[in-house]
């Protein structure tokens, strides 16, 4: 993976969408284009705290970690031929343990 160097603005992270599972829990081996993207990614950036109505609200995980984001959560870019996804912190869902 190149380095990427970018930070994000205030109440974002970068996330990494993780590759969605090709093979069904009974063995049968799907195609790409089949099914919806994953919702899961590893944080590879986070942006600064985010001050909302006098609040501080923070990043809910640190880079390295993976997360579950909303299905329609973040804004998609491709960075040479590679998609990631800029997800706002109240997007996140959980952060895998």
């Amino acid at each position: 993976m190149a380095k990427l160097n970018l930070k994000p603005t205030a109440g974002y992270l970068l996330i990494e969408p993780l590759e969605k599972e090709v093979k069904t829990a009974s063995g049968i081996y799907l195609p790409d284009n089949a099914g919806e993207k994953p919702q899961k990614g590893k944080v590879l950036a986070s942006g600064s705290a985010l001050y909302q109505d006098g609040k501080e609200i923070l990043s809910p995980a640190k880079v390295g970690e993976i997360v579950f984001y909303k299905k329609w959560g973040g804004n998609e870019v491709k960075i040479e031929g590679k998609e990631y996804l800029f997800v706002k912190f109240e997007d996140v869902l959980a952060v895998e343990e």
